[in-house]
Parts: C-alpha cells; structure tokens; sequence
C-alpha cells in the first residue's frame, strides 16, 4: 500500500472499497451547507475519510447556546465566523485535504454559483427556506443532496435527486413536502434537542455521502430513514423511485428587515416602535423584554393589532420566528413598516 494511504488503510480494506473507491473520495468536491449540529460531525467523517475537497458554507457566527451540539467548536469561538473555524480545525484533522470556507449568506442570487462546483451537497441547515433554496437549486443543476433534519428526539436522512438509469431522477425534497409553512414549525431553539441526535444523524449523512462517491452500498435515495433516540427505533419510508415535481426557478430569496439592540431602545424611547413578542406563552412567562404578546401561529389573526402610525418590531430568541413574522406581514399588509430584532433575545 502507498504511505500516502496508510491513513486509510481500514476503510481500503472493507469488502468492495479498495485503493480505487478511495481514489474516487480523494477525487471528490463536497459542499456542506450549514456548520451547525449536522454539519460538524459530517464534515469530521467526510474530512478523516479522505474527501479530497471539502467546503463549509455558513455565514453565521459560534454562539455559546448551540455549543452542545455543534463539537467542532469551544467557548473560546464564541462570536467568530462559523465557515472559518470549521476549516481551521479540519485542516488540522487532515492536512491533506482542501478545505473552502464559504461565508456569504446562501441566498438565490449565489447558490447555483456556489453549488456548481461540487459532486455532491450535504444539507445541514436548520431553516426551510434556504432548505427549499438549496433542493431547487440543485435539481436544476443536477446534484445530488443529501438531506439532515434534527428536532427534540427525532431525526431524519435521505438522499435526493439521484439520476436513474432511465434518465429521470430520485424524487427531491418537494417531493415530501411541496410546501410547508415554517411559521408552525418549531425550531431546536424552542422545542429543543439532544447533543447526540445531531451526532448520529449528522454521521448518516456522512456515510450517505461517502456511499455515493465510493460506489457502495444502497443509497437512501426514494426513501427517508426516521430515527427516534428516545427508543432507538428507526424506520425506513419509501417514497417512490422517480420524482414528481417539475422545478423550473429558484424562488427568490426574501430579505428580513431587522433592526439592532440599540435602535430599538432608541425607537423605545422615541415611542415610534410598538414592540410585538411572537413566541409561546411558556417562553415569555419565563422572560421577556417587554411589549405585547402575539404568538407567531396567532398572529395572521390579530392583524389588527398592528399600528400602522409606529413601527413594528417583533422579537423572539433567535430572530428565526420574528423574521417569520415580518415576512407574513409584508405579504398581508404591506403598507406597514416591520422588522425583525435581530438575533433575538436569547434562551
């Protein structure tokens, strides 16, 4: 065996991967998108394996409150670029392999861009609108994805967009769900998740990952693996073998007009703001910032509420759920000014 494989030399020996399949892994352009909970363990797998180019896409920044689940990092990244330190630590894990960091915001007007250099594209994002972004963009480009959701105990994984040999292809994320709306859908944030769910579903994603370059084993593609850890059950859901859906576009990205700590205590102070929080009852017992209380799945029918002599700014913990708020309200009434506090509040 060649010294430079010596590192490998436990995955070249497993039936039907030999120097050849990890040949095709150090050959191989994978595009992680989102460094969170999924992301970190997957790109741990993928960058010890041998991927020979591995990028990182994520704009945000580490926040001490996800550091349970999000291991590449520790108390000290605190604030830093999430993309960048991946890399750092990666790199350092496997010297040998290209790592790209990738720091703007994924949105319609770069994701064709960024994703069109990759073989393969791991969604590890946490939001459903860059979810939805990342799955259309890459049915027209056709590349496959490989798919991640976490919530509380429950996870899930597929593959999507796998060409048949007839041509046609795997069913894709709209497959499952056409269409969902976020608004009711609570995030980790809120409902929260244990550390080693992200763990385990985030090392299937991996192994997908792995699978599809090296040419090994059954893909996850027309079907979805759910897990529970509570029980340790899973199940496996098959959904077909050919796609349904006919994507043309890319759904424009929707920016979210926010505001900042110290604006807002300024516009409080001004009496220009009225102040709207739109997460659950039990959150705000717990702590809240002031202002009044309009839960985000009731707020389409308290509209009038809303007073269009001030501006209207809505919060919650992260911004994830007030952003909601705002685009819902720009789609039903546009006249009025809203933002979103940005970040949020905090657990």
């Amino acid at each position: 065996m060649h010294p430079d494989l010596q590192r490998y030399s436990c995955q070249i020996a497993l039936p039907g991967f030999n120097e050849a399949a990890q040949q095709r892994l150090s050959d191989a352009r994978v595009l992680i998108i989102g460094a969170g909970g999924l992301g970190c363990p997957a790109a741990q797998y993928l960058a010890s394996s041998g991927v020979g180019t591995l990028g990182i896409a994520d704009y945000d920044t580490v926040s001490v409150s996800n550091l349970h689940r999000q291991i590449l990092y520790d108390p000290d990244d605190a604030g830093k670029q999430k993309a960048l330190i991946a890399c750092e630590r990666l790199l350092r894990q496997n010297p040998e392999i290209e790592l790209v960091p990738h720091v703007d915001k994924i949105t319609s007007e770069n994701v064709l861009q960024v994703i069109d250099d990759y073989d393969i594209i791991v969604d590890g994002t946490d939001n459903f609108e860059t979810r939805y972004l990342i799955n259309d963009a890459c049915v027209l480009l056709g590349k496959p994805v490989v798919y991640g959701a976490i919530y509380q105990y429950e996870g899930q994984v597929a593959v999507w967009n796998i060409p048949n040999e007839d041509s046609t292809r795997t069913p894709n994320y709209r497959d499952l769900y056409p269409k969902v709306d976020a608004s009711q859908i609570p995030n980790c944030s809120v409902g929260g998740v244990i550390p080693t769910l992200a763990g385990i579903i985030g090392s299937m994603q991996a192994n997908e990952v792995i699978k599809y370059i090296t040419q090994t084993g059954e893909l996850l593609a027309g079907k979805v693996l759910m897990f529970d850890a509570h029980n340790m059950q899973s199940r496996i859901i098959k959904i077909g073998s050919i796609t349904k859906t006919n994507i043309t576009t890319l759904q424009p990205t929707i920016e979210i007009s926010v505001i900042n700590q110290s604006d807002l205590q300024k516009g409080l102070n001004d009496k220009t703001i009225q102040l709207i929080d739109v997460r659950t009852l039990q959150e705000r017992d717990l702590y809240d910032i002031g202002g009044e209380h309009i839960p985000l799945d009731e707020l389409e029918e308290n509209l009038n509420l809303l007073r269009p002599d001030k501006t209207i700014v809505f919060y919650c913990a992260t911004g994830k759920r007030s952003g909601e708020a705002v685009k819902l309200v720009n789609k039903l009434n546009p006249e009025l000014r809203a933002l979103s506090l940005k970040d949020g509040i905090g657990n």
